[in-house]
């Protein structure tokens, strides 16, 4: 029948707002219909950002970037054209927080936590590179902030999201090396200068970076390019060393299979580093060039007192009698070894390739049942699906936190280590003698957030940000 104007304007108003949402399978397979699709804002965009960026990129909207040196950020500006662009986070978040859901703060250590605090107290999900933090008392401000502000928070500790890492975890568990009271976990960084003396000459600063902002709350310094864009590890005001930045990596495995929390004390030793015939150098800016960290912990559920030893800067411990003298011990970047009462275990960075000493035991070994969680995604997907609601994030704050504590808890007994003072009545040159009370065991009050037994320890705890962060 001849359908009038009127009626087909008036059916086609109807069918349109029936599909005002239109269903994914209308579309095709593949489709995410833009209500499905996280706002996410990053605060770093080059380096490890990378990472996340192609990560998220097929299934979620760029929000905005935030970058202070433009040299850093030059790729990603120029992948991504469109993304509104900041070099300050919290302009970023005047002009578009409406528009953002979550943020990856991917950034220097020093500036972790002001972005991220920033982020949460707005309202926005947080993945926060490792370490979580660059000192102690921010890492026990984001767990409060996450629990204040009920927002889906992750640390990039990828470990966290496979599945070798549960492995290891069962393995321990299910008791197939006994009850364990050793770990020993080892790095191969610093690959990047440590333990050397700071900057006195200034430069000038590169057209492209803000040097103001990226110095952040750190305290006031002029530019060097002996900081950045990588070398800002080793110094103590802006990096976390070797320890702060692979421990997360390679302790999460032993953190997570012995439900390890705070340790009670630590203690630590280091390089030396001498500037002339026997006279030792003062580089307090700067992180050692190798140490190794005992840290104690308690005994917990059914598992015994744990020592946990890290080395870095090529120390490793010795290699075990059951490894043969062709095997392999560990990986390139580092590794892990745990000794129970009933055999030894061994596995790379993450928990990958864990195997029973003498390899042999691997022959006819079954593996335990599965009772940890398992990830079909990467971990920056498992935290945005938590942010939708599907699932939980892999290394939420209330896990990430203790963790990061360990590891700034074994930072403060490598400075202290390199405290030294001169006995009362010599002189500063020559043969003088020197103290080393930081040369000491740490004992460490995790309820009050103190080293009890060394106060000079305790100014390392937390620090006063620069004025205006």
């Amino acid at each position: 029948m001849p359908t009038s104007r009127r009626r087909f304007i008036k059916n086609t108003a109807a069918v349109a707002a029936g599909f005002s949402i239109v269903p994914r399978f209308v579309l095709g397979r593949g489709f995410i219909p833009p209500s499905d699709r996280l706002n996410i804002a990053f605060i770093g965009v080059g380096g490890k950002a990378e990472a996340h960026l192609g990560a998220t990129h097929k299934t979620e909207r760029f929000a905005a970037f935030c970058d202070v040196d433009d040299r850093r950020a030059a790729g990603t500006y120029e992948a991504y054209p469109d993304v509104p662009r900041f070099k300050d986070f919290r302009r970023m978040f005047d002009a578009v927080g409406k528009d953002i859901d979550a943020v990856f703060v991917t950034t220097p250590d020093h500036t972790h936590a002001v972005a991220a605090l920033t982020a949460m107290q707005l309202g926005k999900h947080v993945y926060v590179e490792k370490p979580l933090t660059h000192n102690i008392a921010e890492a026990r401000m984001l767990l409060e902030a996450a629990k204040k502000y009920q927002v889906v928070t992750q640390m990039g500790n990828q470990g966290a999201s496979m599945d070798c890492n549960a492995e290891v975890a069962e393995w321990i568990q299910a008791g197939v090396i006994g009850p364990v009271s050793k770990v020993h976990v080892w790095t191969n960084r610093p690959v990047w200068p440590q333990g050397v003396p700071t900057p006195t000459a200034p430069k000038p600063v590169p057209s492209e970076l803000d040097w103001n902002l990226w110095l952040g709350p750190a305290p006031e310094r002029d530019y060097s390019d002996r900081y950045l864009p990588f070398r800002w590890r080793g110094w103590w005001d802006f990096g976390t060393g070797a320890l702060g930045d692979m421990g997360c990596h390679l302790i999460d495995p032993a953190y997570r299979a012995l439900k390890l929390s705070y340790p009670t004390a630590i203690e630590a030793t280091a390089t030396t580093v001498w500037s002339g015939d026997f006279f030792e150098a003062n580089y307090p800016d700067s992180c050692p060039p190798s140490s190794t960290v005992k840290m104690n912990f308690p005994a917990r559920d059914n598992m015994p007192a744990c020592e946990l030893w890290w080395y870095d800067g090529g120390i490793r411990p010795m290699r075990p009698d059951e490894l043969l003298s062709n095997e392999e011990f560990g990986s390139w970047d580092g590794g892990v070894l745990f000794e129970g009462e009933k055999g030894k275990m061994l596995c790379d960075m993450y928990g990958e390739n864990a195997r029973l000493l003498p390899t042999m035991r691997m022959k006819d070994f079954k593996k335990p049942a599965k009772t940890e969680p398992r990830y079909k995604d990467s971990h920056q997907m498992v935290w945005v699906k938590a942010c939708k609601g599907n699932g939980k994030a892999s290394s939420p704050f209330e896990y990430a936190v203790p963790l990061t504590e360990a590891i700034l808890i074994g930072n403060l007994a490598v400075r202290c280590f390199d405290i030294k003072k001169l006995k009362p009545g010599s002189t500063p040159d020559g043969w003088a003698p020197w103290e080393y009370p930081g040369r000491i065991r740490l004992e460490w009050d995790a309820a009050n957030m103190r080293i009890t037994n060394f106060e000079e320890a305790n100014a390392w705890v937390g620090r006063t940000n620069r004025t205006g962060w």
